[in-house]
């Protein structure tokens, strides 16, 4: 088997880019706010400015652009970690259910996206936890699967509300339909902001014990040890 490689710095990148997003996850929200208020002026008879409505829509496009590149470099750090854990592990414990590619490429099939990854998390979770008592060494962190069940909901809602809010927003003219679509737009940021603060929970509880990993030795490793011995 190949040696254990270092994912501390990983985990601190996917951690760093996950609190970004959750930063612009709440500027979005109060955007949105200050948008579901001009909606409302106009709906209830009143008057906004052409100045006030353009700066309004640049404003929200500003935000959307940049939470998207943030978004997507926040993706691609999360399954950098998240695929170098899995390594790992395979690295310690045999015939895990997938294959080390799989916990990058999950995200990306169809259909298999819905479950595959959460899966691989579980298994994460609960096979290092059950080699290091296996190995007699102390976990001291909560290493519990609970929190695995509302992350992976929070993650289905958050893709199913922006789903929502892309096509509707595309097609909404009227300020009903508007209003709408800026509504959801806040109830996914609030959502997201959940699902931020859980992901970072689910990435340090496994990170403060993967380290532990290189502590053990391989069945190979101490056989070959207590033969030179």
């Amino acid at each position: 088997m190949e040696n254990l490689r270092p994912n501390g710095q990983r985990a601190k990148n996917a951690i760093t880019l996950i609190w970004i997003v959750l930063a612009l996850e709440i500027i979005s929200l109060i955007s949105g706010y200050l948008q579901y208020d001009l909606l409302q002026t106009v709906a209830n008879g009143g008057k906004i400015s052409m100045a006030t409505a353009t700066a309004n829509d640049t404003r929200e496009q500003m935000i959307g652009t940049i939470y998207i590149i943030v978004y997507v470099i926040s993706a691609v750090t999360f399954i950098q970690w998240f695929r170098r854990a899995y390594f790992n592990l395979h690295q310690k414990v045999k015939n895990l259910a997938y294959t080390e590619g799989w916990a990058a490429g999950s995200w990306f099939v169809p259909i298999v996206n819905l479950y595959r990854p959460y899966q691989i998390m579980k298994e994460l979770y609960q096979e290092t936890k059950e080699l290091l008592n296996k190995k007699g060494i102390n976990v001291n962190t909560n290493l519990t699967t609970s929190s695995l069940g509302w992350w992976w909901t929070l993650w289905i809602l958050n893709n199913i509300i922006g789903q929502f809010v892309f096509r509707y927003s595309i097609k909404a003219k009227s300020i009903d339909e508007l209003t709408t679509s800026t509504i959801a737009s806040m109830i996914g940021n609030i959502i997201g902001i959940l699902l931020a603060l859980i992901t970072v929970k689910v990435i340090k509880d496994y990170s403060n014990v993967e380290p532990m990993l290189f502590e053990i030795k391989d069945e190979e490793e101490t056989t070959t040890a207590q033969q030179q011995a």
